[in-house]
């Protein structure tokens, strides 16, 4: 693994490496935000899955999250979006292919080789992170944007007894049920299986009680089309599963966005870390 940059900010550390994924068989770039600790104290970690087209890097340079999470002294990894490289398949569109991953494990040909982004997060990128921490202390949370908000739901509901809170900026929540997901879920997994990656499906399945907080922006260019919250939240509520939907006015669907409130999630990630 290498060290590629290594920037202090608000007193803390904004790194990024590079590594041989066998998982994905390419090489791929991820963001580590390591607090300032000079205690050594136990660390929680919080994971940022970024929407389509972003890599690990647009969240380091545009969310300004870093004041936040030096202040709750808390680690923040930040994965690239898909696999990459001449190699990897890919698409015209888009929406679909390199940058827009969708956090799923593709089972159709030509994805399947190397779309395999949930093992890829779940074990061997996990492994490599908290590696790289000091000091972990066991605790981990999930939070993402639009495809990486759908990834957070995703990932959170699927693995209840690993991340303790979930948020998600402008998330993709009923992907079945709108186009991009339509799309992707097409693409990647063909016509069977959709269930078992839709968080409106895994919601209604769950029986656990991991908190999830949502801010969805008034002025998105995206709402209501692709960004259905409807069905999750009526399937949420339901499951009497604890869930904050918050509607702001005005907002869109950018980084400007997440910058306005995203001290919020982390204070609301800080809680259960």
């Amino acid at each position: 693994m290498e060290l590629l940059e290594d920037v202090k900010v608000h007193g803390g550390f904004q790194k990024r490496y590079q590594h041989d994924s066998k998982v994905l068989e390419c090489p791929m770039t991820f963001s580590l935000f390591l607090p300032d600790n000079p205690q050594n104290e136990a660390l929680p970690l919080t994971w940022w899955l970024s929407g389509l087209t972003c890599n690990d890097q647009n969240f380091s340079t545009k969310a300004a999250f870093q004041e936040h999470a030096n202040y709750y002294k808390m680690a923040i990894a930040i994965p690239d979006t898909s696999p990459r490289g001449e190699s990897i398949a890919d698409s015209n569109e888009w929406d679909l292919g390199q940058g827009a991953g969708f956090y799923l494990n593709a089972s159709q040909e030509p994805w399947k080789h190397h779309y395999q982004m949930y093992d890829y997060i779940l074990e061997e990128l996990s492994k490599l992170v908290i590696d790289l921490l000091p000091n972990f202390n066991q605790q981990e949370a999930i939070m993402g944007h639009s495809m990486g908000g759908f990834g957070a739901l995703m990932i959170g509901l699927k693995n209840p007894e690993r991340f303790k809170s979930i948020s998600a900026f402008a998330p993709i929540s009923n992907p079945s049920q709108v186009p991009w997901g339509r799309k992707a879920f097409t693409a990647y997994l063909g016509e069977e299986s959709w269930d078992e990656w839709d968080p409106v499906y895994l919601i209604k399945q769950s029986t656990a009680t991991t908190p999830i907080l949502i801010t969805q922006g008034g002025a998105d260019n995206f709402y209501p089309e692709q960004l259905h919250e409807e069905t999750f939240i009526h399937a949420a509520k339901q499951s009497k599963h604890p869930i904050q939907y918050k509607y702001e006015e005005g907002y869109d669907h950018s980084y400007y966005m997440i910058q306005t409130f995203i001290k919020e999630h982390l204070s609301f990630h800080h809680k259960y870390l």
